[in-house]
């Protein structure tokens, strides 16, 4: 079936992936607009599975603050190359995990980094399992594999620190 560019133009815009990667997606889904973006996000999670291993040793680090300066957050968020960490994806990301941790206080970024004993759902303790602030029906981990599959590198979120005046000190 032939597709118009229109068509895979706008697949492009709303989910940032190649053109070629978008003109095979709506030849397989035969036209199906949503068919076709599901098809991109599978592919996606199997990239980001397969890049999972790669060193990520450049990023940014981003700070938040909210709440009148009553919270402040610092992210650290890695990529391969500082050519990705420059980008507005990428830096969006790291500006909506920091939101999110000033926003839930998670304890670690991952559910291996839980201590023992540590009370709570992991939905609430550990960052990458949250349920994303902006879109509750995505969660913070989905979030990241996006990225990945839109800038082809793997994408680490290393460590956080959460502040709140008053808090315990840690």
């Amino acid at each position: 079936m032939a597709v118009s560019p229109d068509d895979i133009r706008r697949l492009r815009e709303e989910t940032g992936a190649g053109i070629m990667d978008c003109k095979r997606a709506l030849e397989e889904a035969a036209g199906d607009f949503e068919r076709a973006k599901a098809i991109l996000h599978a592919r996606g999670i199997a990239q980001a599975e397969k890049r999972s291993g790669r060193s990520a040793k450049q990023g940014i680090v981003e700070s938040y603050i909210h709440a009148g300066g009553r919270i402040g957050v610092i992210v650290e968020l890695n990529c391969e190359t500082d050519f990705v960490a420059r980008t507005d994806d990428f830096k969006a990301l790291a500006h909506d995990l920091a939101m999110q941790v000033a926003a839930t206080s998670p304890l670690v970024v991952r559910e291996e980094d839980l201590p023992e004993g540590a009370v709570g759902e992991p939905g609430e303790l550990v960052l990458l399992k949250q349920p994303f602030i902006k879109d509750p029906s995505r969660n913070i981990a989905d979030l990241v594999r996006d990225i990945i599959a839109k800038t082809g590198e793997n994408i680490i979120v290393r460590r956080f620190a959460r502040f709140e005046l008053g808090g315990e000190s840690a």
